[in-house]
């Protein structure tokens, strides 16, 4: 200990403090590298990512075809899982189509619940002569096993957290040898658990591969593991078994050392891999034109190119499905494709990978570039001292690319960079590890309530958003499904019919409030609240908000026309969506609100309760859309505004006009609208004065005109109130407002 304090006295007086601080910070980044922590990971990875966005594989071939299994699939042949039989005939058609091979990126688990001896035992009033008839057919199961013996079929499996069974040995499993270090196995990612497909599958097909993704911390996937430990068997991924086989290897041979994996081979192809068997993807952007639909499969209308002579891979992009992955090229990729572009990058030759020596090199670099700061920053003046750091960083940037570019080594800069500029980036490196804690926060708060273009904005301005609460003036929108009690009602039977009915016309009715910049609060069955100018600004949130409840209606009405055909076509009770929509714009208190367990971002305030009550009174009204004074008087020259009463809410003590919305610009410009609000407001201005009779002469006149129809609701409602007006005058002081009696 003496001598080391005498050791730093000396250098200090013989180089100065300031060098023996920077080459105790060298070695403490240098540390910090072996250590890699993960905020230095994902610098790295992000440094990645930047690379594959600048330059991402250029597809020269595309030899993978992807069947996807999407909504108009699922529209078209009904929910997921389909019969056996039905994925059967899939296999059968692509195979007479020429596919080489045939990827499952799903697994078949569970017995088909409708093989003919389930149905037998489960069907009441059947005879039974009919069951034993059925008894004696073929299951689904089985009918799918003959077509994938018929094929060369590649079955998909997943790890599972926890062993749920014993493992069936008697089920084939790949080959698989070691050729270096022995036990490297311990570098591979371990699944406790295996779910495999049902055995009379299982058996016959070609092979079987994990399709098991590890996603990293913040969400992304950049690696895929190619080989795995499932319940104590080494597994290939599904894309390497899919390369097995039409490689024709018969045993996969891994290659290792003593830092871990280095390359898995096959015949005539050597994928290189981490030390954790994982293959750096080399992304290109997403490529509609190898997706071919699984409905198109079925009906057989598939030109023959998109399949002869190429890999299929038969997965989902429904959202429903919810195989959604974010990639450095796209945040939402489809899980299936993902595996495409690791059979594309193999095949093409076009990989990428971080050598198992990359670690040496790095260190090496900040090694040398670090003393040469040590030993010439302090004689620098602030001038050279830039210049000096910006060829260091440009030097540093421009040798990791040219590796990228050159040789698809990925190489790190960052570290390097960060140890030569120790002093400044501690400062940077704890912002910096704040702000991606700050998204991944925002991003698991906002990503399913918001456009993932506003969410992306507020990741990368996270000041933007005050989680703690604050005061603003915001749009809120309440919407509801008129009559759903007896619409649910006639689904009592077929609760899964009624999941997939709200789906149906929530995920459109949501879709319209996120392009038009809303904010999803929260589903209460089957009404929907959402708000406009937060958590980012919003010049225009009354008119984006009513913009947004007109694209609603008319999302509805597309909807309504479905299912009115299907009704027809299906010969059962069509009972049409009506929708009713309230808005209001005033102050409110937005942010993170809830329990130590669960928060959500939401807005409180009188203004949300108004805009509450004016959804409820849009079945009294006749009108879908009710807005009130502040929304109406924003939105007065963009659409066709109509003033509807005057009113008292429930727990308020100032009246509220409030006003319908009954078109856009081209129906506020129509000469008949114009002549309905004109008497309208003749009809009012009567009311409010107390005569009653030219109030009535005023809805006669109306009944007379053009589409007066959209108005007898409302000129009922108000020959109700003068009726009685007639028989028990309001008092003196009256103001023409309409006390609502309920909430």
């Amino acid at each position: 200990m003496k001598r080391l304090k005498i050791l730093r006295r000396w250098f200090t007086r013989r180089f100065g403090f300031a060098r023996l601080v920077c080459l105790g910070l060298l070695i403490v980044f240098a540390g910090l590298r072996v250590w890699d922590p993960p905020p230095v990971q994902e610098l790295r990875l992000r440094t990645f990512d930047l690379f594959q966005l600048v330059d991402p594989r250029h597809k020269t071939v595309r030899p993978v075809t992807i069947v996807d299994i999407d909504d108009r699939s699922l529209a078209r042949f009904g929910q997921w899982p389909w019969s056996r039989t039905r994925i059967a005939d899939m296999i059968v058609n692509l195979t007479n189509n020429g596919a080489v091979a045939i990827g499952f990126d799903v697994v078949f688990s569970e017995a088909d619940r409708l093989n003919p001896d389930l149905v037998a035992n489960q069907m009441r009033y059947l005879d039974d002569a009919t069951r034993m008839k059925l008894r004696e057919l073929p299951s689904n199961d089985q009918i799918l096993s003959e077509a994938i013996m018929r094929s060369r079929v590649v079955l998909g499996e997943t790890g599972l957290p926890e062993a749920e069974s014993e493992l069936d040995k008697t089920l084939p499993f790949t080959g698989v040898a070691t050729v270096g270090e022995e036990g490297a196995e311990k570098f591979l990612f371990e699944f406790p658990g295996l779910l495999r497909n049902v055995p009379v599958i299982e058996k016959v097909a070609a092979g079987r591969g994990l399709f098991s993704i590890k996603t990293e911390r913040d969400g992304f996937i950049r690696r895929v593991p190619m080989i795995m430990r499932a319940q104590g068997n080494i597994m290939p991924s599904l894309s390497l078994e899919i390369l097995r086989v039409v490689t024709g290897t018969p045993t996969l041979l891994v290659r290792t050392d003593k830092t871990g994996i280095r390359a898995i081979r096959l015949k005539g192809v050597e994928i290189p891999t981490d030390k954790n068997g994982q293959l750096w993807v080399h992304y290109a952007r997403r490529d509609p034109s190898i997706y071919v639909s699984a409905a198109d499969v079925l009906d057989n209308t598939v030109p023959p190119g998109k399949i002869t002579g190429k890999l299929v891979l038969i997965g989902t992009s429904a959202a429903g499905l919810n195989d959604l992955k974010t990639t450095p090229v796209s945040s939402t990729m489809p899980g299936v494709e993902i595996h495409a572009q690791v059979l594309e990058s193999v095949l093409s030759g076009a990989v990428i990978s971080q050598p198992n020596y990359a670690l040496g090199v790095e260190l090496l670099a900040a090694l040398i570039i670090g003393i040469l700061v040590i030993i010439f920053t302090p004689n620098l003046g602030p001038v050279r001292l830039v210049i000096a750091g910006a060829m260091f960083a440009a030097v540093l940037t421009g040798t990791s690319w040219f590796f990228y570019w050159k040789y698809r080594y990925l190489i790190d800069f960052t570290y390097p960079l960060l140890s030569t500029t120790a002093i400044y980036l501690t400062f940077i490196f704890s912002s910096f590890v704040r702000e991606q804690r700050q998204r991944v926060q925002i991003r698991g708060i906002f990503a399913q309530y918001m456009s993932p273009v506003l969410v992306e904005q507020l990741a990368q301005s996270p000041e933007k958003v005050v989680l703690g609460g604050e005061e603003r003036e915001l749009t809120i929108m309440f919407s509801d499904v008129r009559g759903f009690t007896s619409i649910s009602e006639s689904y009592k039977h077929d609760p899964q019919g009624l999941i997939t009915l709200m789906n149906r016309f929530l995920t459109p009715l949501t879709d319209v409030i996120i392009e038009e910049k809303g904010y999803v609060d929260k589903y209460m069955g089957d009404a929907i609240m959402a708000f406009w100018n937060a958590p980012l600004d919003d010049a225009r949130h009354q008119v984006n908000a009513c913009e947004a409840a007109i694209q609603m209606l008319e999302k509805i009405d597309v909807v309504n026309k479905e299912r009115e055909q299907e009704a027809t076509e299906g010969g059962h009770v069509y009972m049409p969506l009506n929708v009713g929509i309230g808005l209001n714009t005033g102050i409110g208190v937005v942010g993170n609100m809830g329990s130590d367990l669960k928060k959500n971002y939401s807005v409180l305030g009188d203004s949300v309760n108004l805009a509450s009550r004016l959804e409820g009174q849009t079945k009294e009204y006749g009108f879908p859309i009710i807005v009130g004074s502040r929304t109406a008087l924003a939105a007065k020259d963009k659409f066709a505004i109509l003033e509807l009463d005057f009113i008292m809410v429930k727990g308020k003590s100032e009246p509220e006009v409030i006003y319908a919305i009954a078109g856009r610009e081209d129906v506020m410009q129509s000469a008949a609208f114009q002549r309905l609000r004109n008497i309208t407001i003749e009809m009012l201005g009567c009311y409010r004065n107390r005569d009653w009779q030219g109030a009535l002469d005023a809805i006669e006149r109306g009944r007379r005109s053009e589409d007066a129809d959209t108005l007898e609701k409302l000129f009922k409602l108000y020959e109700a109130r003068i009726k009685d007006f007639k028989i028990d005058p309001p008092p003196e002081g009256w103001t023409g407002a309409f006390a609502l009696l309920t909430k």
